[in-house]
């Protein structure tokens, strides 16, 4: 093995279970097989069985539990689930180590064909936020509303926070950065994290910080897990020097569904200045900003990005086709309670 490559990492039916993943009240996690790729799917019971479906893909380094807030606002109008993407979360690393744009938004696809959950609404953070993008160009079909917290689309000038995370798409970057980082603990890494995504790291409690210090800790014992980091900054890199119809802006335009773009004020990662970019690249769309939010403002901001999402579904008429179906069965002696909430869509 030369000094570039990164370890071995065994193949998915052979890789240690290194601890549980933790999973919140109310939620509860599944896996599914598909080709190629199997996915952790994690869920919330929907409140009633007619609520329309909603899929949450998460960024770089994250996990399902980065929608967790926000699907618990979201359980009274959306059948949620929340993705961990291949190599992320729970899910393992994908057969062909693909992990470009293409391969996770491929890997969404899939599991929405197989689920027959689609059309959905559609949410994305960061790398995320580009991967549904993808999906919701080329398959229209398979995305009602789509929303995009702080999405990674390409920028000329990038923040100069996000430069060591392009440098991890350096063949060897990553392995160095692991060995001049060995000493670190897992809470010194999780502050580092929350300093560079968070608007204010201060709004993180006590026991969110113990969380994710847990999952941290499990992560590092994970074989692939720099592999499937440095991967997919790569994924980002390659998916930023696209031109023509595979060319991330020009994908924006085509998406047809009606999409709600959220962006930070204090996002050090995706520039505060794209927030404009996007709003006139989108055909559909409505801009909310959030001075003081930070990177992942669906987790510094939740009521807020709820309440974004709601005023969407009002406007796309999706609220009014809810209320009018609960209006319908009160009259026939059914369940007069309104609960208002968003319809979120499955990625690829």
């Amino acid at each position: 093995m030369s000094s570039t490559e990164l370890p071995f990492v065994p193949p998915a039916n052979v890789l240690p279970k290194v601890g549980t993943v933790r999973v919140a009240e109310g939620e509860r996690l599944r896996s599914v097989e598909l080709p190629g790729v199997t996915l952790t799917v994690r869920s919330r019971p929907p409140a009633r069985a007619d609520l329309p479906p909603a899929l949450y893909v998460h960024g770089l380094g994250g996990s399902s539990q980065n929608w967790s807030a926000l699907m618990a606002l979201l359980d009274g109008v959306v059948d949620g689930e929340a993705l961990d993407l291949p190599g992320f979360g729970d899910s393992p690393p994908p057969d062909d180590g693909n992990y470009s744009v293409t391969g996770h938004a491929r890997a969404v696809i899939r599991y929405l064909d197989a689920s027959g959950r689609g059309p959905v609404h559609l949410f994305g953070n960061s790398l995320g936020g580009a991967i549904t993008t993808r999906v919701a160009a080329v398959r229209p079909d398979l995305v009602r509303t789509l929303t995009l917290v702080s999405p990674a689309l390409p920028e000329i000038r990038v923040q100069r926070a996000a430069v060591p995370t392009g440098l991890l798409a350096v063949p060897g970057v990553a392995l160095l950065f692991t060995r001049i980082t060995r000493e670190w603990t897992a809470e010194q890494r999780v502050r580092g994290v929350m300093a560079l995504c968070y608007g204010d790291p201060g709004r993180v409690t006590p026991e969110g910080f113990r969380n994710a210090v847990q999952e941290m800790e499990r992560r590092l014992r994970l074989p692939y897990f720099w592999d499937a980091m440095a991967r997919s900054a790569r994924g980002i890199v390659n998916a930023y020097t696209l031109g023509g119809q595979q060319g991330l802006w020009r994908q924006a335009e085509r998406v047809l569904a009606p999409t709600l773009l959220v962006y930070g004020g204090r996002d050090q990662l995706v520039g505060f200045r794209m927030a404009q970019k996007a709003a006139r690249a989108f055909r559909d769309s409505r801009l909310v900003t959030l001075p003081d939010a930070g990177h992942v403002a669906m987790m510094e901001y939740p009521e807020t990005v709820a309440m974004a999402f709601r005023e969407l579904l009002e406007d796309a008429g999706e609220l009014g086709g809810q209320r009018a179906r609960r209006a319908d069965r009160a009259g026939a002696g059914g369940d007069a309670v309104d609960r208002e909430g968003t319809d979120e869509s499955m990625g690829g």
